[in-house]
């Protein structure tokens, strides 16, 4: 079941250093909504594939935090639309 925008929005945004809610419903309503929307649900599974790596034991702690991190770090660049056609380098 496809998700609604406000439930692709509803994230915690205290973390993401370039957050801004304006731009992200722009970008909603602009010519690439459909590409965000996608990137917006692709944060969500790597959500939850950076909360199945933190809890994994057979790897070195370090390791595993950085990788939960990378992964982290990437759901953040895609929900502050870093990767729409035409937005920032």
């Amino acid at each position: 079941m496809p998700h609604s925008d406000e439930e692709l929005l509803d994230f915690d945004t205290d973390t993401l250093e370039d957050w801004d809610e304006d731009r992200a419903r722009a970008a909603l309503d602009g010519e690439d909504g459909t590409l965000y929307r996608n990137h917006l649900r692709m944060a969500l599974h790597l959500d939850r594939w950076a909360r199945a790596e933190s809890g994994r034991t057979d790897t070195d702690p370090r390791y595993r935090a950085g990788y939960a991190q990378a992964l982290e770090d990437v759901a953040a660049f895609l929900r502050q639309t870093y990767y729409l056609p035409g937005d920032r380098d």
